[in-house]
């Protein structure tokens, strides 16, 4: 596995330099910024990304205000108490997207980040905590406690909120497999992915970068 100062390297030469390739990294939320936010804001964006996966993005953003308004503003009580009756009144709503087993996602959701407030007391707590060198242990718990949190919408749900993350695109993977990270794509086991996570965390090490910063790098750096 290259040094990430060469990896860095290659990625501005594909973007035509440094400068430009710097306005192009996105930005992590401190642990306090991340803290500060409400529980229902975050059972927003995990529904937000749900809804988004496998539906143009602009189509469900443009509806996303009306599912503020019909979910309490996702209130993570008052979604985790829907009743079935409710949920079929929602499949019936030609204002909302009515796809049944992503309406459903809220409700069992609601409930997972009730759990997380029963347990540490918020849900944005518990997020701003978790160690940034078990990233992949996190993914794997939103996909394990949650509803339809698997395959990329953990890490785009993590993105969509602030919390520092890598992302396994199409892109990334193709060069840590070209890096010997990994053996195939895409990325599905737990031994793979701890793989990955050590390739982030030495990168990290090597540049003091943030994760998300060092993904969007590596991206840039395929070919």
């Amino acid at each position: 596995m290259r040094e990430f100062k060469e990896i860095y390297a290659t990625a501005c030469l594909h973007k035509g330099g440094e400068e430009e390739l710097e306005l192009l990294l996105p930005k992590a939320l401190t642990k306090e910024q991340l803290a500060a936010q409400d529980d229902a804001y975050y059972l927003s964006k995990m529904s937000l990304r749900i809804f988004r996966a496998g539906l143009k993005h602009s189509l469900v953003d443009a509806k996303w205000p009306r599912f503020e308004e019909v979910f309490w503003g996702f209130d993570p009580f008052a979604c985790a108490m829907m009743s079935d009756e409710f949920i079929d009144q929602c499949m019936a709503d030609k204002s909302l997207i009515r796809h049944l087993g992503k309406i459903k996602s809220i409700r069992a959701n609601a409930q997972f980040v009730r759990d997380i407030q029963e347990a540490h007391g918020s849900f944005a707590t518990w997020l701003s905590e978790w160690p940034a060198a078990k990233t992949n242990e996190l993914w794997l718990e939103l996909k394990k406690c949650g509803s339809q949190l698997g395959g990329a919408s953990s890490g785009y749900f993590l993105r969509m909120v602030g919390r520092d993350t890598y992302l396994l695109t199409n892109d990334v993977a193709a060069v840590l497999l070209l890096e010997g990270v990994i053996d195939k794509r895409p990325v599905t086991s737990q031994k793979e992915l701890l793989k990955v996570q050590q390739a982030f965390t030495t990168w990290q090490q090597q540049s003091g970068r943030s994760l998300c910063e060092i993904s969007r790098i590596v991206s840039m750096a395929a070919t």
